[in-house]
């Protein structure tokens, strides 16, 4: 960790930087686009890369949208980006629900979550229940004395969902209490995400707060920080951590994320974070290595 971030902000600082790694990790929201608008010059800063032959990951902690998803949005974007170059929260799940906890195929997840989760167990051949289903997206009472409950849920898996209500969150509380050793997971534990205008909302890890403190249990979080992320990226791609740099707007996700990867960390100012949240009255969880306005300031060196 740095004990002083350098700040980029002229074009001969702007090459220095890009000389010294041969692999470039992004966030997404706050960092690359804003909703569904693109901040400005991110697109020139990955081309110019890509001509350098670097190689480029994508990683957010975005748990409603899949992979596929990913891409489509990336391509109605005008960015290039290939499917294997996207590790979602979502992804990440599965595989860990599928590959580390190795559920067996007659077992069930209970999802609180969206269709882009859901497509990503179904890739992964895992039986889930919840998510998009119909009958959760109520805002009826929740009547225990008519709920089922499937003993074959042996986990709950928690992410954003934008539909959430109570329904879900007391039938994510009886598996947890009920169903004996039934797992808690969280896709990812931001408590808020960027949106367009310079927004916020709501993010997953505020959406599975209330089974924590009903459950008085922690989640597995898989999702930035925490390394069982960084173990999917490494299944799939080679890179050197020295040689290799994680860019992101949070401190306690995208810059403790590579950070503990042992990477190095560039924190920009266009999603979460704030450049006086790095002084050390406001005492920083971690401090980057390197700071910038925008990642789009780097675009210059495409001219």
């Amino acid at each position: 960790m740095a004990t002083q971030p350098i700040k980029l902000s002229h074009r001969a600082e702007f090459a220095s930087f890009v000389d010294q790694f041969d692999t470039f990790m992004f966030d997404c929201d706050g960092v690359l686009w804003h909703g569904d608008t693109l901040i400005p010059g991110t697109a020139q800063v990955l081309e110019h890369l890509r001509a350098l032959k670097k190689k480029i990951i994508f990683v957010t902690n975005n748990a409603t949208t899949s992979r596929k998803n990913y891409k489509k949005k990336f391509d109605r974007l005008g960015v290039q980006a290939e499917a294997d170059e996207i590790f979602g929260s979502a992804y990440a799940s599965a595989v860990y629900i599928s590959s580390v906890l190795q559920l067996p195929k007659d077992e069930k997840v209970y999802v609180i979550g969206q269709a882009g989760l859901e497509e990503e167990l179904n890739e992964e051949g895992i039986q889930h229940i919840g998510g998009t289903d119909l009958s959760d997206k109520t805002l009826d009472a929740f009547d225990i004395t008519k709920f089922e409950r499937d003993p074959k849920v042996t986990v709950v898996l928690a992410g954003g969902d934008t539909a959430i209500n109570y329904t879900k969150l007391a039938k994510a509380m009886q598996y947890l209490t009920q169903n004996p050793g039934c797992r808690f997971i969280a896709t990812n534990e931001d408590s808020t995400y960027p949106v367009a205008g310079g927004q916020f909302l709501p993010g997953a890890g505020s959406l599975s707060a209330p089974l924590r403190y009903i459950t008085k249990t922690n989640p597995t979080a898989i999702g930035k920080p925490n390394q069982a992320m960084m173990d999917t990226i490494r299944a799939k791609h080679h890179f050197d951590p020295k040689k290799t740099v994680m860019v992101g707007d949070r401190l306690d996700t995208d810059i403790l994320f590579g950070n503990q990867g042992g990477c190095s960390t560039l924190l920009v100012f266009t999603g979460v974070a704030k450049e006086a949240e790095l002084r050390a009255e406001a005492n920083p969880p971690v401090l980057p290595d390197f700071i910038v306005d925008s990642l789009g300031d780097m675009a210059v060196l495409e001219t």
